[in-house]
């Protein structure tokens, strides 16, 4: 549930402040995002799977979006692409844990319907 409520949370405060990022660091805000998002994604999963712990979602969501952001800077500072392998990596897992949470939901509607 801590997630979710986080979640929520920060997609309301960012639709209320004004705050421009400037382009040169959009690369690295949309890589720390889109790790942040696949922690997200694992939190759900493990809240659903009552296996959620606070401290390994949150080191994650920080550790993985700075991960991310540093692989997108090395990267840009070496002239080679790094932020693919962010990309592929943290896109296939957010997916991966959505395909889980929908198969999840899937799976306890149908178990409801049939006990109905």
């Amino acid at each position: 549930m801590f997630p979710i409520i986080g979640f929520l949370a920060g997609v309301i405060l960012a639709l209320l402040i004004n705050f421009n990022v400037p382009p040169t660091y959009t690369v690295y805000l949309a890589m720390a995002i889109l790790a942040a998002l696949d922690s997200v994604f694992g939190a759900i999963v493990s809240t659903i799977k009552n296996t959620f712990k606070l401290s390994i979602f949150v080191t994650g969501f920080f550790g993985n979006a700075f991960i991310a952001a540093a692989l997108t800077f090395i990267g840009n500072s070496l002239g080679m692409d790094f932020s693919l392998a962010a990309i592929v990596v943290f896109g296939s897992r957010m997916f991966s844990n959505f395909a889980t949470i929908r198969r999840i939901f899937i799976y306890n509607i149908n178990a409801k319907t049939e006990t109905e």
